[in-house]
Parts: structure tokens; sequence; C-alpha cells
């Protein structure tokens, strides 16, 4: 019982990550391609805390990847590496 409460909570956890993720790639291409700017003061803010959350977790997996020009992968592979934890709990927490 106990780690199944556990489980349900690492999964909305990483929900929350896996969101965060998302909407930081998507104000990077907006930012990008001059939609929105980063002299606006909320953009700005927006943008400073979405770094400031993600990059403990996105620093160790850049500094192992292959530089791949202007591309980064990094953030995929949090979704992935997360998503895979989310599975294994899931299953270990069902199977107990």
């Amino acid at each position: 019982m106990i780690l199944l409460t556990i489980a349900q909570i690492l999964d909305l956890l990483i929900s929350v990550v896996v969101t965060l993720v998302i909407v930081q790639f998507v104000l990077g291409l907006l930012i990008a391609f001059n939609v929105v700017n980063m002299s606006n003061q909320f953009v700005s803010a927006i943008w400073t805390a979405l770094n400031a959350l993600l990059q403990p977790l996105l620093a160790p997996i850049r500094r192992i990847m292959p530089n791949t020009g202007a591309i980064d992968f990094s953030p995929l592979v949090l979704i992935i590496g997360l998503q895979i934890l989310q599975i294994i709990v899931g299953n270990l927490a069902r199977a107990m």
C-alpha cells in the first residue's frame, strides 16, 4: 500500500517535470523565432524560473551526450529517462 502511494506521488512529480520540459522547449522556440521578447519581464521571469528548475536535471545529461551542434537533445533524453523510471516504479508497485 505504501509503495503504491509512493509510486503515485513519483508519477505526479514526473508528470510535472515532463510538463516543465515541454513548456521550456516551446518557450525556447518562441524566443528563438522572436515571437516573444526576452525584454518582457514576464517572459524573462518564466524563462529564468524554468531554467533554474530544470538545469540541475539537464546539466548531467548535457555533459554525457555528444555535441550535436545547434540541436539540444538533452530534454528528450530526460523525458525518455523519466518515462522509463515511471514504468519501472509503477510495475514494482503493482507487483508488491
